[in-house]
């Protein structure tokens, strides 16, 4: 694993409380985010062109995260997604969707803080920017 993704790793599993962390699936979720076409604003306007924008909204902004249900996850990302999410995890479609459902309100939250995108898009940026306030590991 490279220095960004533990830094966001390490973001991450601290704002969820360590949920999610031993089973691999940061390891995965983490290069979705920051190779997905546009980074997280790239995710965000897939969930918004897939009729979820409230949904990915609320976990950008400076609110309560309204849940999102693996088969909404599965509409957005693909089934050709979950399947490989399954299988490098080892586990089944719908366990691999409702993981990620569980993880990814939260970590999105927490890459996107004062309800902005990172600028440009990456998690770079983010996990530096988030070291410099002390957010980090505080």
């Amino acid at each position: 694993m490279g220095l960004l993704d533990q830094v966001v790793g390490n973001l991450a599993a601290s704002a969820l409380g360590g949920k999610g962390g031993d089973n691999g699936l940061f390891d995965i979720v983490l290069p979705l985010i920051n190779k997905f076409p546009g980074g997280i604003a790239g995710l965000v306007q897939a969930f918004q062109q897939g009729g979820l924008g409230d949904i990915v909204n609320s976990w950008v902004s400076t609110g309560k995260n309204l849940p999102v249900s693996g088969d909404q996850l599965t509409s957005v990302l693909g089934n050709d997604f979950m399947g490989g999410l399954a299988k490098q995890l080892g586990v089944g479609t719908q366990e691999a969707s409702g993981n990620l459902a569980s993880v990814l309100p939260g970590l999105i939250d927490q890459l996107t803080p004062d309800g902005q995108l990172p600028q440009g898009g990456d998690l770079l940026s983010q996990g530096l920017s988030m070291l410099k306030k002390g957010g980090l590991f505080g």
